[in-house]
């Protein structure tokens, strides 16, 4: 297995010096070496985004994995070795329906609605929440909840949560460059 903790001290300086802030780090079994090979593999998930658009472009995914690859062969060349298992690395922007992994993507997203999985339960049992983020304060998270209302839990008890894909949130979410995209309209109009 690998140590999540140890990958991202090595990841993150290499996402920092493009530029990107990491957002998520995950390393889980799925997919297979060769298409016709019985032999799992499994996948080293880097999301990162450009602070100023929260967003990558491909050449951006593909900088960073070149950096990361670099970096894994240089440590591993000095003895250490950071995945044992055979691994594909995959390098992306998180998204428009993107995971909420830190504090200041609670803050960044209040307004819009999210999907909360958490690992102690709030209101009589409920582990599953989903509604309009309200935001963060401490490491207190609020959640305006469909079914419950105003719920307040702990950061630490957020198992998972993401966004969820609305009409508002397609509205608050910039386009990263619409340069040329008059040329194609007008190519198609004749």
């Amino acid at each position: 297995m690998a140590d999540i903790a140890r990958i991202v001290e090595v990841v993150e300086p290499e996402a920092k010096a493009l530029g990107f802030d990491l957002v998520r780090v995950r390393y889980f079994k799925g997919g297979e070496i060769g298409p016709l090979s019985d032999v799992e593999e499994y996948t080293l998930q880097i999301m990162a985004e450009r602070p100023e658009t929260g967003q990558l472009v491909i050449e951006d995914c593909a900088a960073l994995s070149h950096r990361i690859s670099d970096r894994f062969d240089a440590l591993e060349e000095a003895g250490e070795v950071l995945i044992d298992d055979a691994y594909r690395l995959e390098v992306s922007s998180p998204g428009i329906d993107r995971p909420l992994t830190r504090p200041q993507d609670y803050a960044n997203w209040a307004g819009h609605e999210a999907r909360v999985s958490l690992t102690n339960p709030v209101e009589g049992n409920r582990k599953s929440l989903q509604g309009d983020l309200v935001g963060i304060e401490g490491e207190t998270v609020t959640l305006d909840d469909r079914k419950s209302g105003l719920v307040s839990f702990p950061l630490s008890d957020i198992h998972s949560a993401k966004l969820v894909l609305t009409d508002r949130l397609i509205a608050a979410t910039r386009p990263l460059d619409t340069s040329g995209a008059d040329e194609i309209l007008e190519e198609q109009e004749d």
